[in-house]
């Protein structure tokens, strides 16, 4: 089994990169999604980030509310959300490439996560791929997933990348640099070319 990390900065389309490989037959997963199941109540995570950022980061229904515990992370408190939310990601991704490779031993599996160089989850992996744009498209991309203006997304998209690796410097340490700032069917085409090659290693004795 392959395993490979996929990340990038805010807003760059790491989630249509990574639709686009489960598509053509990867297994994946994204980490903000088991994180979110993590901060379930109930949860360990869940009572360990009231502990640290209190109550009022959750919202009437008693759940986390993302904006309001990113608004009080980025950039200085990212460390300790991390701290706390990281290894349990890390388990459950461990369990879950277990049971693929058991089930699958020729499988690719890619797991997306925004921070993983950061939290130097990096080295996990057999291959790393890293998407890019431009950063006037993640300021755009932003405004349009969030529903901000241009003037707030752009403030906002700074905050979180004070929080984040320089894209040139993750580049530098990746197998594969998708730039996901031109058409659609452009970043198909390096998916696919990205996919054959990861088909090839995931046959190959390591």
């Amino acid at each position: 089994m392959l395993k490979v990390g996929l990340t990038g900065g805010i807003a760059c389309g790491k989630s249509t990169v990574l639709e686009m490989f489960a598509a053509r037959g990867a297994h994946v997963l994204r980490a903000d999604l088991v994180a979110h199941q993590l901060m379930e109540p109930g949860q360990q995570v869940f009572d360990a980030i009231v502990a640290s950022f209190g109550r009022g980061i959750l919202g009437p229904d008693g759940r986390v509310e993302r904006a309001k515990l990113a608004a009080l992370a980025f950039p200085n408190r990212i460390q300790e959300l991390n701290a706390i939310v990281h290894p349990a990601v890390l388990a459950y991704e461990d369990e879950w490439m277990r049971d693929i490779g058991e089930a699958d031993p020729g499988a690719v599996t890619i797991c997306e996560a925004a921070l993983m160089i950061e939290a130097g989850g990096h080295h996990r992996y057999d291959r790393l791929i890293v998407v890019t744009c431009t950063e006037e498209q993640r300021v755009e991309r932003f405004a349009q997933r969030s529903g901000l203006t241009l003037e707030a997304a752009r403030a906002e998209v700074t905050r979180r990348m004070a929080a984040q690796m320089p894209e040139q410097e993750k580049a530098r340490l990746a197998n594969y640099v998708i730039d996901n700032s031109s058409t659609r069917e452009e970043l198909a085409e390096q998916v696919d070319r990205i996919w054959q090659e990861l088909q090839a290693l995931s046959s190959r004795p390591r």
